[in-house]
């Protein structure tokens, strides 16, 4: 593989583009400079121009209005020319006057006066700092004036140019062929030492993106916390950890995520019980509706319990209640429980769904009963997707924005606390150092949930599974269940129920009189955002499905350094609170090299960064069920890497890319937590308009847009279920 030939081949072609590159910058470098000297020339001309005609008492006012319009230079007029470093009166820009005062003497002055008294303009060599700003002077003849009243005898112009922006743009300059540098070493190795290029570019590529939009981002966002008017200082984490505030709202973020993972993961297994291990009818609708709050918009169930439970919800006002707040950590118990068991019950329908029934069938057999078989053997066995699911919704709880923006009241969480401190405080160094606090207990709870699930083995089908499911349930106990999960459906509908109604009513909690009037205006001033984000979605959607399946290919099937790396750095978005991901795209991409905060892009790359995770895992699911001989008997036929990808992997793991598909648009259709902080006057967010509704009243607007919004999900999602067909030879029936 390293072969003396292409080791030379290697380092002459890399020789050779550096000495290309280095040709580049230097052109590039002095027609850029040229240009610029060509304007400051340009500038110093008309300014002269422009002085010739002024009498002696109006320069002063003069030179004070050029030097505060801000222009790219100074200015400063010394009456006469120096001879042999002496001192002539001079006025204009106080810091310019008195750098001439200082180096009057200074052969480079020296230099400038002498080619003013030649009646020509210099522009000196040696670089200046006025204000730590770096700058390069230019003497030119200040005429005299004989029309002038009294006349006036000749003098110097000294205009001081800022060279800030030009060794910004060589700045930039160098970092971009730097990259192309680095880029193309890269490929060149890959071409010279790899045996399978393709591979070698993927796994590149994925280095790449996860070190520029992952790593280099939470960097950013770190270091800020650590740096305060330009200096090290821990006096931001001080604060924090010693505010007493703070500190309520840390506790607070736990309370609510441990109360909200409990009632999900027990909501959650309610569902996933009756539905994968009993015989109960309406299976299908029961499963449906425990997976409907995945798919509508974030602020849909909040809007919903305001409408109802809120101070002039209908309920409320329907029962007189007058004493009773739905604000605080009770509504947002409910509308988190509401808005997440479905993540619980996902988790646990494919536990149950995995668990052999011959175990119960042979403590059944035994002469067990089955409340004894079901805490014996069936629970035990669910345990790690019990508290999987817990963990799961812990970390989903702690990281979530959109209902406390809405209806936390006086209860404090981190996750607001961060985004006040960026957007009422403009404080970003806090709302950074908040966000990584947070970060702290859902990190734990996510390494808890990988090190808890990572220790069970899943392989629960050894030879040829039961294709049934024995029946644990008695009626009694069936229809004990039905009614629990009937009253938990019966009040999903009513929320969802409450929001299309909320279209339809001229101004709910005061009237309650028909109107379409709500529809017209909310499509009128929402027509953008919703094209906007429909746009940007579908964008995103791709992006993140294809780079999904080709991460899981590397990881699962191709070999490589630093692969538990990649895979560590691809999975920390899933990990990250929403507001820490806004804040940081916002720190790292505000400035160059990469400027792109107000654009699509960044909104774009948020979106397939964020629920790149997911496609990831439910790739590497699919590949580890896909005998590896496939693909190997595809390669000694000559397919390539990129041939086998396309041909083999692809249409094997369909299921798999068309969920991460569906999932990619449709969380990005309901994005809040990381896109609020990356909207713009061009590109805007439906889910942003929704709250922005909800916070001024405007709820029949607000219930208009999150209809249709729940309306073009459904309709995508439901587009995509079709795509997909469960394979017929795991279905199940359930007996006695």
């Amino acid at each position: 593989m390293f072969t003396k030939r292409r080791v030379v081949r290697f380092a002459f072609a890399a020789a050779l583009i550096a000495l290309v590159e280095a040709w580049i910058f230097s052109n590039v470098r002095a027609e850029f400079r040229s240009i610029v000297n060509s304007s400051q020339m340009r500038s110093v001309a008309v300014t002269a121009e422009s002085f010739s005609a002024l009498a002696p008492a109006e320069i002063s006012s003069w030179l004070e209005r050029l030097n505060r319009q801000g222009a790219s230079y100074r200015l400063a007029w010394i009456d006469g020319i120096p001879e042999e470093g002496q001192a002539l009166p001079a006025t204009g820009d106080a810091d310019l006057v008195r750098l001439y005062r200082d180096s009057v003497r200074d052969p480079e002055f020296l230099k400038g006066f002498d080619n003013v008294a030649y009646e020509e303009r210099y522009r000196g060599a040696k670089i200046w700092s006025l204000g730590d700003v770096p700058y390069s002077l230019i003497f030119a003849p200040a005429p005299e004036s004989p029309k002038a009243e009294p006349p006036r005898g000749e003098g110097v112009l000294l205009f001081a140019f800022d060279l800030a922006e030009q060794r910004s743009f060589e700045r930039l300059l160098v970092v971009l062929l730097g990259a192309a540098f680095c880029v193309a070493v890269l490929v060149l190795w890959q071409v010279q030492f790899s045996r399978d290029p393709i591979v070698g570019f993927a796994v590149t590529g994925l280095f790449l993106m996860s070190l520029v939009f992952v790593a280099y981002p939470l960097f950013e966002s770190a270091r800020l916390s650590f740096v305060q008017e330009g200096k090290l200082t821990f006096q931001i984490w001080k604060t924090i950890l010693t505010s007493r505030g703070y500190q309520a709202a840390l506790k607070g973020s736990i309370r609510l995520g441990f109360w909200t993972a409990t009632f999900s993961t027990l909501t959650g297994f309610l569902f996933a019980f009756v539905c994968s291990r009993t015989n109960a009818r309406f299976r299908s609708f029961i499963a449906v509706m425990g997976t409907l709050p995945v798919i509508s918009p974030p602020f849909s169930l909040t809007l919903s319990v305001i409408l109802l439970f809120g101070n002039n919800g209908l309920i409320t006002r329907w029962l007189g209640v007058t004493n009773f707040s739905i604000y605080g950590l009770r509504g947002l118990v409910l509308a988190q429980t509401m808005g997440m068991f479905p993540v619980a019950f996902l988790t646990l329908s494919g536990v149950l769904d995995a668990i052999d029934s011959t175990f119960e069938d042979a403590a059944l057999d035994l002469s067990a009963g089955r409340w004894k078989t079901f805490t014996s053997v069936t629970l035990p066995l669910a345990f790690p997707g019990l508290l999987s699911a817990w963990l799961l919704v812990f970390t989903n709880s702690l990281a979530d924005f959109a209902n406390p923006l809405i209806l936390s009241g006086d209860f404090r969480v981190l996750s607001l606390e961060s985004y006040l401190e960026v957007t009422g405080m403009n404080r970003l160094g806090h709302g950074a150092a908040l966000s990584l606090l947070l970060l702290m207990p859902t990190l734990s709870a996510f390494l808890a949930q990988r090190f808890w699930v990572g220790r069970r083995s899943y392989v629960t089908v050894t030879g040829k599974p039961s294709g049934r499911v024995t029946e644990l349930t008695t009626p009694a106990v069936r229809f004990a269940l039905l009614s629990l999960i009937s009253l938990v459906v019966v009040f999903l509908l009513a929320l969802y129920g409450t929001i299309v109604a909320g279209c339809f009513v001229k101004n709910w909690g005061i009237d309650y009189s028909f109107s379409l009037a709500n529809i017209g205006e909310a499509l009128t001033r929402g027509r953008d955002a919703l094209f906007d984000t429909v746009t940007l979605a579908a964008a995103a959607t791709p992006l993140a499905g294809v780079v999904a399946m080709i991460a899981a290919l590397v990881i699962v099937r191709k070999k490589f350094h630093g692969k538990r790396l990649l895979e560590m750095l691809i999975m920390t978005p899933f990990a990250l609170p929403g507001t820490l991901v806004g804040i940081s795209y916002i720190l790292a991409f505000n400035k160059p090299p990469l400027i792109l905060v107000g654009t699509a892009a960044i909104i774009v790359i948020n979106y397939a960064v964020r629920e790149l995770p997911v496609g990831v895992e439910g790739g590497v699911a699919s590949l580890r069920q896909i005998d590896p001989s496939i693909e190997e008997a595809a390669t000694d036929l000559g397919a390539d890497s990129a041939t086998v990808f396309r041909t083999i992997v692809l249409p094997l793991v369909r299921p798999a890319f068309l969920s991460s598909l569906s999932y990619t648009f449709v969380r990005s259709m309901t994005a809040v937590s990381a896109v609020i902080f990356l909207i713009s006057a061009r590109w805007y967010h439906l889910t942003v308009l929704i709250y922005n509704f909800s916070e001024n009243l405007r709820f029949g607007l607000a219930s208009v847009l999150s209809t249709a919004l729940i309306v073009i999900v459904f309709g995508v999602f439901g587009l995509m279920r079709l795509l997909i067909r469960k394979n017929e030879n795991l279905a199940k029936s359930v007996g006695a």
